[in-house]
């Protein structure tokens, strides 16, 4: 099924500017690289014909999507082996780019989820599969430096009844540290199914956040050696994290699946409530800048657990205002998972990526929207 276009009458800000043939779609990364705009599109799954529809089942064996920028829209150029990969993101290390991408599972059922994650390095315009990492359920890579050390953290893990840990990995989340050139395991965390993560710098301090769906999401306090758990945000269905600065003040959002999306303040010791930012269903944040104002876009995912989840659900843009985000518009997603903002002649964009339809199969568009913003 595809999307409706969100712009009836009375709307401004959403058109459709392209649509992405994905399947199962877990990321929208958009990046630079070789002076070039890109966007890698991980896919969770393929649909299996004459099976039912199952947002856990499918052909986990699949391709990640890579697409350049090229005359005012995305052109695919290459796909890379990358079995349901649920997330991806580039950087730069040691004066090389690189692409990890953070793999679930492979196979068509039943599922193998000890299985390696994948990093890729790009070489005169091709990617090279330069390292390979033992993971268990992996769920997003986050980059990041403390000084001059530098770090590669991984949310993962599943809980399976019945299902011991892994013998490769440790099943929990962990931060790898770069050591002459390669990633090596730094510090093992409590997580037993983690989401995503964020590092920020605040009161002198730096911090890494990492939402967890089964276990606390915590904030960890960087105290030279280590990460130390300094707060916690919810006991359980944490999704994701953003930090930002604005007015002088520090934020930070939180994400919650079957519960509220929240925003919080630092009041010089810790974070504390300051709104809430919608209902069940928060998977994902995106924030930026446009001339003067601030937004922020939650994407919300599903509703309800398997095997009937609701897939088509209403996401949101926030404008800051008055010391708050207000709701600007919305926009339908199905199975939403991520969305990347960016800007390309003079023109603002948001590409959503959208994983399920809503009789939860696999095949559905992921959606390059224009906004504008200048007329809101």
């Amino acid at each position: 099924m595809s999307i409706t276009d969100p712009n009836p009458p009375g709307t401004k800000i959403f058109s459709v500017h392209q649509r992405l043939a994905t399947s199962g779609a877990r990321s929208a990364h958009v990046f630079r690289a070789d002076d070039r705009l890109h966007l890698v599109v991980p896919q969770l799954a393929e649909d299996v014909p004459g099976r039912p529809a199952d947002m856990q089942g499918g052909n986990a064996d699949v391709d990640a999507l890579l697409y350049r920028w090229e005359e005012g829209r995305f052109a695919e150029h290459d796909r890379l082996p990358s079995p349901s990969a649920e997330d991806a993101v580039s950087f730069r290390s040691g004066g090389e780019t690189y692409l990890a991408f953070a793999n679930l599972r492979t196979g068509k059922g039943p599922y193998e989820t000890d299985v390696d994650s994948l990093i890729y390095r790009e070489e005169g315009g091709k990617w090279i599969l330069d390292e390979t990492l033992p993971t268990f359920g992996a769920k997003q890579w986050h980059h990041f430096s403390i000084g001059d050390r530098e770090f590669l953290a991984l949310a993962q893990g599943l809980v399976i009844p019945g299902r011991t840990l892994p013998h490769r990995g440790h099943g929990r989340s962990v931060v790898f540290e770069r050591v002459d050139g390669r990633w090596q395991e730094f510090q093992v965390l409590g997580g037993r199914m983690g989401y995503n993560w964020a590092s920020f710098r605040v009161g002198g301090h730096d911090f890494l956040a990492y939402a967890d769906q089964v276990s606390p999401s915590v904030v960890y306090r960087w105290d030279g050696d280590s990460f130390v758990p300094y707060q916690t945000f919810g006991e359980r269905f944490g999704r994701s994290f953003r930090h930002f600065s604005h007015n002088g003040e520090e934020w930070l959002a939180f994400a919650c699946i079957t519960g509220e999306s929240t925003l919080h303040r630092w009041n010089g010791e810790l974070f504390e409530p300051h709104q809430s930012l919608g209902g069940p269903g928060g998977r994902e944040f995106e924030l930026f800048r446009h001339g003067d104002d601030l937004y922020l876009v939650r994407v919300c995912f599903v509703e309800g657990m398997p095997p009937t989840p609701k897939t088509d659900l209403m996401s949101q843009l926030y404008r800051w205002n008055n010391g708050k985000f207000e709701v600007l518009e919305e926009f339908p997603t199905y199975g939403g998972t991520d969305a990347s903002y960016f800007e390309a002649g003079g023109r603002s964009f948001l590409v959503v990526a959208n994983s399920l339809t809503p009789d939860v199969r696999f095949r559905q568009d992921s959606i390059v929207y224009e906004l504008s913003l200048d007329n809101a």
